[in-house]
């Protein structure tokens, strides 16, 4: 039996790890462009020098799973395509291969690994009151943002977003926006709509000079699946059925952030789960058992706000805000244990999570 592994983030990494115990016999083999495991809860950490995202990906992986260091090109019928010509059969494959972001020309995304790398070498570049812009108010632009500005406090740092957190509580959005106050962040809530080397142009026709300027939002998936032929969303992310595995090809699972599932938002707590599910879906197939549909529910949503402050948002199984968050140092050390779990998940595949809410 031979298994593809297309991708090694969390849900990639979950899966294979998670396989190598429950269906032993299986060749299995990860795919990934880069030969380390990428923590993308900690690219803010990266890009401001506070931390590492990067772990040998040798390391992540459990004795006996074969790593090919390359990128897929395409998936066929049970073969898949690397990009330098060679070829891996499959009896089932998994396509973890995660997402990208699609900024404006001009802005360096900072949702991937070689992003992240080339905003951390621009970022050390800067001298002593120059300014940083991140567009996004989300949770990549939020996390980055604060990490800078709490490393950097002799640059001037915005964050360009028209919204900012929210999705989450008000008092939760408060708590964000004190702290990026403590930290002098400025909040642009015009939208930025071209680059022009150091200067924005805004939709209001205004213009603001930003001597490194970061795009934070990800909400792109890579070609792959439709490229291959694969039945895809408007967003180009693989439908699949309700056990995970494509609507167009049964032996092909789809996880994590390139996977077009209901109710999931992109992130490691969705992903991780969707990895062991697809593992634990396919030991089944292996055993002659019938698949079981995939359910998982949310408890909540965290993040950071440097490295002695973090929002705990508590939600409801569908991801709904409540009232309930916590902020603080408390909190900062939580999210820091949230993010040494999902490492610890992706190692072992030992990932737990609530079943779904009811439809």
């Amino acid at each position: 039996m031979n298994i593809v592994v297309i991708g090694a983030g969390y849900a990639g990494t979950v899966a294979a790890n998670r396989l190598r115990k429950k269906a032993p016999d299986a060749r299995i083999t990860v795919v990934n462009p880069r030969g380390d495991f990428i923590e993308r809860v900690r690219l803010h950490e990266q890009i401001a020098g506070s931390g590492t995202a990067t772990r040998p990906l040798g390391e992540m992986l459990r004795d006996g799973i074969a790593i090919e260091t390359a990128s897929v090109d395409k998936i066929g019928d049970a073969t898949v395509t690397l990009d330098d010509g060679r070829s891996l059969d499959f009896d089932h494959a998994i396509l973890a291969a995660g997402s990208i972001a699609n900024p404006l020309p001009g802005a360096i995304p900072v949702g991937t690994w070689e992003g992240a790398e080339q905003a951390r070498v621009a970022l050390e570049a800067l001298s002593t009151g120059a300014t940083v812009t991140v567009i996004g108010g989300g949770l990549t632009g939020i996390e980055t943002v604060s990490e800078i500005a709490e490393a950097r406090p002799d640059l001037r740092v915005r964050l360009a977003s028209d919204a900012v957190a929210a999705w989450l509580s008000a008092g939760a959005q408060r708590h964000i926006r004190r702290t990026l106050a403590r930290l002098n962040v400025e909040i642009v809530t015009d939208r930025i709509v071209e680059i022009d080397e150091t200067t924005l142009r805004l939709d209001s026709g205004t213009t603001l000079g930003s001597d490194l300027t970061l795009w934070a939002i990800v909400s792109a998936v890579p070609e792959l699946a439709a490229r291959s032929g694969l039945a895809v969303d408007a967003h180009g992310r693989a439908l699949v059925d309700e056990s995970l595995r494509s609507v167009t090809d049964p032996r092909v699972f789809a996880v994590g952030d390139c996977a077009a599932v209901p109710g999931m938002r992109m992130a490691c707590a969705t992903a991780a789960p969707q990895g062991a599910h697809a593992a634990d879906t396919l030991a089944r197939m292996i055993e002659g058992r019938e698949p079981r549909p995939f359910s998982m529910g949310y408890a909540g949503q965290g993040m950071s706000l440097g490295r002695r402050d973090a929002v705990l948002q508590a939600t409801d199984r569908s991801d709904r805000a409540g009232r309930l968050f916590f902020g603080g140092r408390l909190a900062a050390r939580t999210k820091e244990l949230v993010s040494r779990y999902a490492a610890y998940a992706a190692r072992t595949g030992n990932s737990v999570w609530m079943r779904g809410p009811k439809r």
